[in-house]
C-alpha cells in the first residue's frame, strides 16, 4: 500500500502540473493532457478513469471561411457599381456587412502573408514576391515562425484547417518535391493544401501541389482549376462533417482568379459580348455614376482622370479594338465564373446546416487589377519579362490559333490592356504594383455571420487593412494571441480587430496609422491624411524606367491628400500644406524603421533594375536525369529564364 500511495501522490502532482499548463494560452501547442487513471502495481489496485480532452473554444465557436480573390479592382464587381456579374458577393454582402475603405499592399504575396499574421508585409519579409527576394529582413520572401499564422494557431485551438488555390508564399528555391517543406502551406498551420505554389498557374494545364505531394493524375476532359479546387473544398466539407462533426473548420479558399493568363470557358465570356464595346475610358464613367447611385462611395467623391502615359480608348486603331473588346469579356467571364465557385462552397456549407454560425470574410482582391498585360496580349509572359511585341503580331497569331475565340482558350495565355485594369480601379487612381494611390490598395470587402452579425447594407468607412483579419478571427472566437507557437517567441500583432464596426457603421475607425510600400511606391495614412510617392515605375508602361539605376528615394516627389474631404485621392495639398506633409513623411520612416521596411525600395534590388543576379536561384551547376522527371518546378531547373527577367506578381 505505501507504493501505491507514493505512485498515487507522483501522479496527481504531475497531473496537476500539467493542468496547469494547459490552461494556459499563451505557449502553444497546449501540453498532452495528462491521464485521468491513477496506476497500481496490478490492475486489481489501480484506478481507471478516461482522461477527458478541455475544450480550448466556446461551445459556440464559428466555422471560418475566407475567401481571397486575385488581380481585382473596386471598380469591377455588380455588387459595389462594377459590370461584372458577382452574385456571391452580392450574397455575402447581403447577409452582413461591407467596408468600403479596406486595404491589401499593392502585390500579391505580401497581402497574403499579412492576411495570414496579422502582421505587416515587411514586418514578415514580404515587401516582394519571392521570386524576387533577398536578403534584408524585410525582403526575403519568408514568413518568420515568429509569426505563425491564424491557421498554426486555430488548429491548436480545435479547428480542422485546410486552404485551397494560390499559396505563393513559399521560398521559391523550396518547391520542389524534396522540399523543405517547413514554409509550405502544411508548415504554416493549414492540415490540408490542394492548389498551386507558385504565382499564378494555367486554368488548364496547372502544376498542383495536394500537401506536399506533386498532383499528376491526368486531368480530365473540359477541366478547369477554379471549377477543380472549388469541388476539391466541397468534398473536404463532406469529409469533414462525416469524420470531425463536432470540430469548428478554418477554409482559406484563394482562386488563381483573375489573376493572368486570363482563361475560362467560350460561354462564360460569351455572356459579356458587346458589353464594353466603348472601352474603358467610359467604363470608368459608368461605374463611378452606379457606386455613387449604391451608396459605395459619398456623393462628393470625385473621379480621377487617366494617366498621360496611358492611351485612351479614343487612341486605339479601329482595327485593334474587337481585340481589346473580346481580352476584357475574356476577363469578365473568368471573374464571374470564380465568384460562381466560391459560391458553391458557401453553398455546400448551407447544404450541411452549418452558414448561419460560419464567418465569411470575402475580400475581392489582393490587390487592384493588374496592369501587368500593358498593351494587351495573347501571352501574359512576354509582357511581363519585358519583350516588346506589336499588337498586329498578336492578331496575326490569333488568325492561326481560330481568330478571337481562342481568347481565353488552352492555345493562350492572354491579359487584357491596362486601360481595363485603370478602369477596374475606379474612381481611383493606379492599379496593382502602386502603393501611393487606392486603385493599387483599396479593396471591397464584405463579412457576414448571420448568428452574430446583423445584416445592413450601409457601407462601413472605417479605414482598414487586411492585416486586421487576424485579431477581428481572434475576437470572435476568444483566443488571445499566443506568446509561443512550436518554440519560437511571437512578434506583436499590428493588426486591431474590426468586429467594433460590425454593429455600428458610423463608429469612429479604430485604426489611426497604415503604412504602404511596394517596391518604393509608398503611402503613409494618419487620422484621416494620406501621403504617397508614386515610386520610380508606372505599371503599365513597358521596359525599365529612364534613369532607374541613379533613382534614389530621396528625390521622389510626394503628393499629400486630406481624406476626410477627398475620397479618391483627387486633390495634391503638398504644395498648400508642406508642414503636413514633412510630419507624415517623417511618420512613413518611423513606421519602415519599426516594419524592417529598409532599405527604402528594398524590394527592387533583385529585378532587373539593380541586381537580377542576387535574386533566388538554385545553387546546382549540373543536373542529372537519371530517368524522365515530370513536374519540374521552373525555379529549379536548368529551364530557369534569366534572373534578369521579371516574373508574375
Amino acid at each position: 500500500m505505501r507504493i501505491n500511495s507514493v505512485l498515487a501522490v507522483l501522479s496527481l502532482a504531475l497531473g496537476y502540473a500539467f493542468a496547469l499548463r494547459a490552461d494556459a494560452q499563451e505557449i502553444l501547442p497546449f501540453p498532452p493532457t495528462p491521464s485521468g487513471s491513477t496506476p497500481g502495481l496490478t490492475i486489481q489496485d489501480s484506478t481507471y478513469k478516461k482522461r477527458v480532452e478541455p475544450k480550448r473554444l466556446a461551445e459556440d465557436a464559428p466555422n471560418i471561411l475566407v475567401i481571397l480573390m486575385d488581380d481585382l479592382g473596386p471598380g469591377t464587381p455588380s455588387t459595389y457599381g462594377g459590370e461584372i456579374n458577382t452574385p456571391t458577393l452580392d450574397r455575402v454582402a447581403k447577409l452582413g456587412v461591407s467596408f468600403n475603405r479596406f486595404h491589401s499592399t499593392a502585390m500579391c504575396s505580401p497581402t497574403r502573408a499579412s492576411l495570414l499574421t496579422g502582421r505587416n508585409h515587411t514586418r514578415v519579409g514580404n515587401g516582394q514576391i519571392a521570386a524576387i527576394a533577398n536578403d534584408f529582413d524585410g525582403f526575403s520572401g519568408t514568413i518568420p515562425k515568429s509569426s505563425a499564422t491564424v491557421a498554426e494557431v486555430l488548429k491548436n485551438y480545435g479547428y480542422n484547417t485546410g486552404a485551397w488555390g494560390k499559396w505563393h508564399n513559399t521560398p521559391e528555391e523550396q518547391i520542389t518535391s524534396k522540399g523543405p517543406f517547413d514554409y509550405w502551406p502544411t508548415g504554416y498551420g493549414f492540415e490540408y493544401f490542394y492548389g498551386f505554389l507558385a504565382g499564378e498557374a494555367s486554368q488548364y494545364e496547372p502544376t498542383l501541389t495536394r500537401n506536399t505531394s506533386p498532383v499528376t493524375e491526368h486531368l480530365p476532359k473540359g477541366y478547369h482549376l477554379t471549377d477543380d479546387i472549388a469541388q476539391d473544398a466541397i468534398t473536404w466539407l463532406r469529409e469533414q462533417k462525416a469524420y470531425a462533426p463536432d470540430k469548428p473548420f478554418f477554409m482559406y479558399w484563394a482562386p488563381g482568379a483573375s489573376h493572368g493568363p486570363h482563361q475560362v470557358m467560350k460561354e462564360w465570356a460569351d455572356k459579356y459580348k458587346g458589353k464594353f464595346d466603348d472601352g474603358w475610358d467610359k467604363y470608368r464613367e459608368r461605374v463611378f455614376a452606379r457606386a455613387k447611385v449604391k451608396g459605395w462611395i459619398p456623393e462628393t467623391a470625385q473621379l480621377t482622370p487617366r494617366p498621360k502615359s496611358m492611351a485612351s480608348w479614343d487612341s486605339i486603331p479601329e482595327g485593334e479594338k474587337p481585340f481589346q473588346r473580346r481580352l476584357m469579356e475574356v476577363f469578365a467571364g473568368f471573374t464571374e465564373h470564380a465568384d460562381y465557385n466560391a459560391g458553391r462552397v458557401i453553398n455546400e456549407i448551407e447544404r450541411q446546416g452549418k452558414l448561419d454560425n460560419t464567418l465569411i470574410f470575402y475580400v475581392w482582391g489582393d490587390n487592384g487589377s493588374s496592369a501587368e498585360g500593358l498593351y494587351g496580349t495573347i501571352s501574359e509572359q512576354l509582357a511581363q519579362n519585358g519583350i516588346p511585341t506589336k499588337i498586329s503580331q498578336h492578331l496575326e497569331a490569333l488568325e492561326e490559333l481560330g481568330g478571337l475565340d481562342a481568347l481565353g482558350g488552352p492555345k493562350t495565355d492572354n491579359m487584357y490592356h491596362a486601360g481595363w485594369a485603370w478602369a477596374g480601379s475606379t474612381p481611383y487612381k493606379s492599379t496593382k504594383l502602386v502603393g501611393a494611390h487606392f486603385g493599387g490598395t483599396r479593396q471591397p470587402m464584405a463579412v457576414s455571420w448571420p448568428k452574430r452579425i446583423k445584416a445592413d447594407s450601409t457601407a462601413r468607412p472605417q479605414f482598414h487593412h487586411v492585416i486586421d483579419i487576424v485579431p477581428t478571427i481572434y475576437e470572435l472566437t476568444k483566443i488571445t494571441p499566443p506568446k509561443v507557437v512550436n518554440g519560437f517567441e511571437q512578434d506583436s500583432i499590428d493588426g486591431i480587430s474590426m468586429a467594433y464596426a460590425f454593429g455600428d457603421a458610423k463608429a469612429p475607425g479604430m485604426r489611426k496609422t497604415q503604412f504602404f510600400d511596394i517596391m518604393a511606391s509608398r503611402g503613409i495614412y494618419h487620422d484621416g491624411w494620406f501621403a504617397s510617392a508614386p515610386g520610380p515605375r508606372e505599371p503599365w508602361v513597358g521596359g525599365l524606367p529612364k534613369g532607374i539605376k541613379e533613382w534614389s528615394p530621396l528625390t521622389d516627389k510626394w503628393e499629400l491628400y486630406d481624406l476626410n474631404e477627398d475620397w479618391s485621392q483627387a486633390n495634391d495639398l503638398a504644395a498648400a500644406n508642406p508642414k503636413k506633409l514633412e510630419e507624415l513623411k517623417l511618420l512613413f520612416l518611423v513606421e519602415s524603421t519599426k516594419n524592417k521596411n529598409l532599405p527604402i525600395g528594398g524590394g527592387l534590388w533583385s529585378t532587373a533594375m539593380f541586381h537580377p543576379e542576387d535574386a533566388p536561384a538554385s545553387t546546382l551547376t549540373e543536373w542529372t536525369f537519371d530517368a524522365p522527371i515530370t513536374r519540374s518546378p521552373g525555379c529549379r531547373s536548368p529551364l530557369r529564364p534569366s534572373s534578369a527577367s521579371k516574373t508574375a506578381w
